[in-house]
C-alpha cells in the first residue's frame, strides 16, 4: 500500500502506562509526527499540490486544527477546519500562526546545513543536540515512547514517528540522507536486563522476539537506504553477551552491508561528572571510502569535572529521601555487606564522580544519593540534575513530563557531549572524502 493511500486516522495506536505505543485507534502523535516532519522539510517549497502526500498532509493539518480546537475552543484560530483554510495552511505552513508552537523551540534545526541524518531510537533527542552541533539537519526521527516523544517536540518542533519496526514508519524515511544514528535498545543485553529476563524465563539477546531483534531493523534501513556513516550507541555488556557471539552478529551483518565499522567502549566521565561505560559503533559505506576513511575516535581521559558543579544550591525538599526510604536503604546495604555482596546505594563524595545513572533511578535513587549534612537524610538528584549528569544544556525542557518520566529519560539517554566529540569525528571524516 502507498502512503498516499493509508489514512492517517486509519492507524491504529494506544499508549500503556509505560507510555509504549501499542497500534489500535487513531493517534494524534502520528498526525503531528506528519505534520512537523513535514513542516521542517519544507526548504522553502510551499507548494504540495503535485506531491503524492498531498492528501495525508490536509488530513494531517485538519486532524490537528480539529485537536487544538478540542484543547481550546474558546481561541478564534482553532475554529476553522474548512478545506480553504486547511489548504492554505498546507500551501503556506511558514506563514501561517497555527504552526508557531513547531518552531518557536530552543534547538531548532540550522539554516543552513551542511549534512542531512535520521534520528532512530531518539528518546529525548541526545543524537539529534550532537548531530546539530555540527551543522546537521534531522530528516527523519522515530521514537515509541509516548512521553519521550513529548519531550522531543517540544525541544526540537518535531514529533518522531512511532515503532520503528512497522513497515508505515519506515516508508517516512526519505530515500537520501548521510548519517543514520541509533541508540537501539540495549536491555536485552545489559547485564541488568539480561539478570531481570533470566529471572523471567524470558530470552535474552536477539532471541528476544520484542527488542533484541531491532538492530536488525537498524541493519534493514541501513541496507535500503545506504548512508554514508552511521552511528549506533548500546551498552558495554553489548561485547560480552553470549560470551560474544551477539557482538560477533551484529559486527559482520554490518561487514556484510559493505560497511568498515569501528567499535570502542568509551566512559562519559571524560565530559561528565558519571562514570558510564557504552559502546560506540561507527561505519562508512565501502562503496565510498573503500576502507580507507581516515577516522578516529576522540581520546579519553579521567574525570576533570565534580558532581558538585551540577547540584542546584535551592532544592525542593521532595526530592529528600524519607525517614522510612532511608532505613530501608541502610538496612538493605547491610543486609547484602553481610553476604559479601557489594549491592547498596551510592552516596556520592561531592568531589567525585557519580555511579551510572539508570532508568529506575525514578524508583528511590539509590545509586546516586547526594549527601545533605549531619543530621539530614540524603536527597535525590533533580531531573534538571540528571539532565546535566547527561550533558544537557539548562534551555533544555525537562520539564514537559512528570519527574518519573523524566528520570527514566535522562536514565535512556546518551552523555550529550561524548555523542557529540564522537558526531565531530564523523563529520570531520566524511569533509575529508
Amino acid at each position: 500500500m502507498a502512503i498516499k493511500d493509508i489514512k492517517l486516522s486509519e492507524i491504529p495506536e494506544e499508549v500503556t502506562e509505560d507510555g509504549l505505543k501499542i497500534y489500535g485507534p487513531a493517534s494524534y502523535e502520528t498526525q503531528v509526527a506528519v505534520l512537523s516532519h513535514y513542516l521542517h522539510t519544507l526548504e522553502g517549497k510551499h507548494d504540495i499540490a503535485s506531491g503524492e502526500k498531498r492528501y495525508e498532509i490536509l488530513e494531517a493539518i485538519r486532524d490537528f486544527i480539529e485537536y487544538k480546537h478540542q484543547q481550546d475552543k474558546k481561541n478564534p484560530l482553532w475554529k476553522d477546519v474548512s478545506d480553504e483554510v486547511v489548504t492554505m495552511a498546507a500551501e503556506s505552513p511558514l506563514e501561517c500562526d497555527l504552526f508557531s508552537d513547531f518552531f518557536k523551540v530552543p534547538f531548532p534545526a540550522p539554516k543552513n546545513p551542511k549534512f542531512t541524518f535520521i534520528d532512530l531510537f531518539a528518546g529525548m533527542g541526545g543524537f539529534r543536540l550532537a548531530m546539530q552541533a555540527q551543522g546537521g539537519k534531522c530528516v527523519f526521527s522515530s521514537e515509541w515512547n509516548a512521553y519521550s516523544q513529548k519531550t522531543y517536540f517540544s525541544n526540537f518542533g518535531d514529533m518522531p514517528f512511532g515503532d520503528i519496526t512497522k513497515e508505515v514508519t519506515k516508508s517516512y524515511i526519505p530515500e537520501h540522507f548521510d548519517i543514520l544514528c541509533a541508540g537501539f535498545p540495549c536491555q536485552p543485553f545489559s547485564i541488568a536486563g539480561v539478570s531481570k529476563k533470566k529471572s523471567l524465563g524470558r530470552e535474552t539477546g536477539f532471541k528476544d522476539k520484542t527488542q533484541g531483534t531491532l538492530f536488525f531493523d537498524v541493519a534493514d534501513i541501513i541496507s535500503r537506504h545506504r548512508p554514508k556513516a552511521f552511528f549506533l550507541e548500546n551498552v558495554k555488556n553489548l561485547k560480552s553477551h553470549d560470551k560474544g557471539n551477539t557482538f560477533r552478529v551484529i559486527m559482520d551483518t554490518l561487514e556484510e552491508l559493505r560497511y568498515s565499522v569501528h567499535e570502542l567502549v568509551m566512559d562519559g566521565q571524560t565530559y561528565v561528572p558519571q562514570h558510564r561505560e557504552r559502546i560506540m559503533i561507527v561505519g562508512f559505506d565501502r562503496d565510498i571510502f573503500d576502507g580507507k576513511e581516515n577516522f578516529t575516535f576522540p581520546e579519553q581521559h579521567e574525570a576533570t569535572r565534580s558532581i558538585k558543579e551540577i547540584l542546584d544550591p535551592n532544592i525542593d525538599p521532595k526530592y529528600t529521601l524519607s525517614d522510612k526510604l532511608w532505613a530501608y536503604l541502610q538496612n538493605y546495604a547491610e543486609k547484602h555487606r553481610a553476604k559479601g555482596n557489594g549491592f547498596g546505594y551510592g552516596l556520592v563524595d561531592l568531589n567525585g564522580i557519580t555511579r551510572t545513572l539508570s532508568a529506575r533511578y525514578y524508583k528511590d535513587g539509590s545509586e546516586i544519593l547526594i549527601p545533605q549534612g549531619k543530621g539530614q537524610n540524603p536527597r535525590r538528584l533533580s531531573p534538571r540534575e540528571c539532565a546535566r549528569l547527561m550533558g544537557y544544556p539548562d534551555e533544555y525542557r525537562i520539564d514537559r513530563v512528570s519527574d518519573v518520566q523524566a528520570y527514566r529519560q535522562c536514565g535512556n539517554s546518551v552523555i550529550v557531549p561524548l555523542i557529540t566529540a564522537v558526531s565531530e569525528q564523523i563529520i570531520k571524516t566524511l569533509q575529508s572524502a
